[in-house]
């Protein structure tokens, strides 16, 4: 069978639905190595000992869905309406209610509602907010997305960043998490490699993970995506990493 074009790539990554937070449709196409900590496994064990939980950011569900278990009072958040949809439908069965939130604040909870909070790569953090929401003792778990994650990609496309690079530092994150009321109880980082193996993956990417080359159209990028494929057809891959940090924190 010859190998796809780069028209035909370029239409089939164009074409993907990228609803939700599966990346499943990536196999085969990219690879991601993950952190050693085992979020979804530590966060199953979190919620079967809660009373109460919120999942902010949830995306459409999937990660949460894993744990299988949950507490009596079980919430989620998600501000893009096609992820709420998907989210509700994965959810609800499970005993989860999803909410409509537009990830600014405030979070439309009371005061100490929740003993857990979670949350896996939210875009926007608001410890305050994330503080207020949690009872006193209760603990907020997540895994964040770190500085410089995937910016060789970036990069590729927009140019040098010096300095967005700093941007969500950990250091800085649980400096504004202690000044919200919270104590870190626990913070791990890691640096980990993605490989990608054609073009269209790229596309479906980018398409998927707005934020790391905002506006991103392949017309306004045809030329860098071009390149990019005439790179990864020579060399067989792109390779760029990841950067994630464990962070767990109590409401002193």
């Amino acid at each position: 069978m010859p190998e796809p074009t780069f028209e035909e790539l370029i239409a089939l990554g164009e074409s993907v639905d990228v609803t939700g937070w599966d990346f499943s449709w990536l196999d085969g196409r990219a690879t991601e190595e993950r952190p050693p900590w085992g979020y979804a496994r530590r966060l199953a064990e979190r919620l079967a000992d809660a009373r109460a939980s919120l999942d902010i950011q949830t995306g459409g569900g999937e990660v949460l869905a894993q744990a299988g278990t949950f507490p009596p009072t079980a919430v989620a958040t998600e501000s893009w309406p096609p992820n709420v949809i998907k989210a509700t439908r994965l959810l609800h069965p499970l005993g989860v209610v999803v909410v409509h939130d537009a990830d600014e604040p405030p979070l439309p909870f009371a005061d100490d509602a929740f003993d857990l909070v979670t949350s896996r790569h939210p875009a926007t953090i608001w410890w305050e907010e994330i503080a207020r929401v949690l009872a006193p003792g209760g603990t907020y778990f997540a895994q964040h997305v770190g500085p410089a994650s995937a910016f060789e990609l970036i990069e590729f496309f927009l140019g040098p960043l010096p300095d967005a690079r700093r941007g969500r530092h950990p250091d800085d994150e649980t400096a504004a998490a202690r000044r919200a009321g919270l104590e870190i109880i626990d913070l791990q980082t890691a640096r980990t490699r993605i490989e990608i193996f054609d073009i269209a993956a790229v596309v479906y990417l980018l398409r998927k993970v707005i934020w790391w080359v905002p506006g991103f159209t392949v017309d306004a990028y045809r030329d860098r995506l071009r390149e990019l494929d005439e790179l990864i057809r020579r060399d067989g891959v792109f390779v760029t990493y990841s950067s994630r940090h464990l962070i767990e924190a109590r409401k002193v």
